[in-house]
């Protein structure tokens, strides 16, 4: 009789554990937020572009110019090369070389420059994103949001709601 009982309570323990661990699991709310969208759709990601295109056109029109000069003169110097003396021709080479070197260095530099400034732009975008992230998972009793998976059911995507909360300015 004894035996019966405990085997009984056990069954009735479990199946109350059970009963609890549907109901908590239920309960457990996760979303995920696409980074990547938020950078091309809100409103403070758009406006970081912006800055930088104002910030970097003139130095990229610049650099433009500086490589269209460049082809020009390399075209003129091979119709005339034939033509050249010798010491000519080798002075205009090594003049063209020198000069397609510091366009080089001024393009990298312009890169190195452009990528350390949007690096810095995103991350203030993405500073301000993972606050309006934590504002709606509070707010929405989210329990898990999630920011990088190889799959996810569109249920579960509450990146149209960051986006809007960062578009009216929440997480400032």
């Amino acid at each position: 009789m004894n035996h019966y009982l405990y085997r009984c309570g056990a069954s009735l323990l479990l199946g109350g554990l059970l009963v609890s661990t549907q109901v908590q699991a239920q309960e457990f709310r996760i979303g995920f937020v696409s980074t990547d969208r938020i950078f091309k759709e809100a409103s403070t990601a758009k406006a970081a572009q912006g800055k930088l295109e104002q910030e970097f056109s003139k130095r990229e029109k610049d650099l433009v110019d500086l490589q269209a000069t460049l082809k020009s003169l390399a075209d003129k110097f091979e119709r005339e090369a034939p033509t050249l003396p010798e010491g000519q021709r080798a002075s205009r080479q090594k003049q063209l070389v020198d000069q397609d070197r510091e366009f080089q260095r001024k393009r990298r530099e312009f890169q190195e420059d452009l990528n350390s400034r949007k690096n810095e732009e995103l991350q203030q975008v993405l500073e301000r994103a993972n606050k309006v992230v934590k504002l709606v998972a509070e707010s929405e009793k989210y329990d898990l949001v999630l920011q990088e998976a190889v799959y996810v059911n569109p249920k579960h995507d509450i990146t149209d709601k960051v986006i809007k909360a960062l578009n009216t300015g929440a997480g400032k």
